[in-house]
């Protein structure tokens, strides 16, 4: 035999004794494991309650939100700039008064801009009404879809923050759709 094999064999028999295992660090151990596990049962089935598990992306998340307010517009929900609600619904072809209002602080002037007027700034103003930059305008549509933009100080382009943003356009501005509803036929 080797000489080296009563030197194997002390190892091999050190190897096969058993360690004596501290009882304070073995309880130590277990509220550790306690601890990464998430402790009590009532409070892991609670995180599990109240984690949430909906990821979206931002494109994601403004996909429901259209989807959600094309769902109100169905419905006939009041969204942005619907139209009023008095004497009931109006004749077949009939124009509906239609309000749309900004909040705008500071700004000296608002033009309400949309495929309705041409695009023109100059056709549809609003006027302040004395609240805090609160604008407004009516404007008579017939039933249909439009598309349009609040333009603050002849310069900034701006959606209707209660109002379904529009599929983008070929010019980079933001703006809204609105579905004005008519009589039925």
């Amino acid at each position: 035999m080797d000489e080296r094999d009563p030197l194997l064999r002390r190892v091999a028999e050190a190897a096969r004794r058993p360690v004596p295992v501290d009882p304070r660090a073995r309880a130590r151990v277990h509220r550790a494991v306690r601890r990464a596990d998430g402790g009590s049962t009532f409070r892991r089935a609670l995180r599990w309650l109240l984690r949430p598990r909906l990821h979206l992306s931002p494109l994601g998340a403004a996909g429901m939100a259209a989807a959600v307010a094309v769902a109100m517009l169905a419905l006939g929900m009041r969204v942005g700039g619907a139209p009023e609600e008095a004497g009931g619904p109006p004749a077949p072809g009939q124009d509906v008064r239609v309000q749309f209002v900004l909040v705008a602080p500071g700004a000296s002037r608002v033009s309400l801009v949309g495929d309705f007027n041409g695009w023109n700034p100059a056709a549809t103003p609003l006027r302040p009404t004395g609240r805090d930059g609160v604008w407004t305008v009516d404007v008579p549509l017939r039933a249909g879809r439009y598309t349009y933009s609040f333009l603050v100080n002849g310069v900034v382009w701006q959606r209707d923050p209660s109002a379904p943003a529009a599929p983008g356009d070929d010019f980079g501005r933001p703006s809204s759709v609105i579905l004005v509803q008519g009589g039925a036929s």
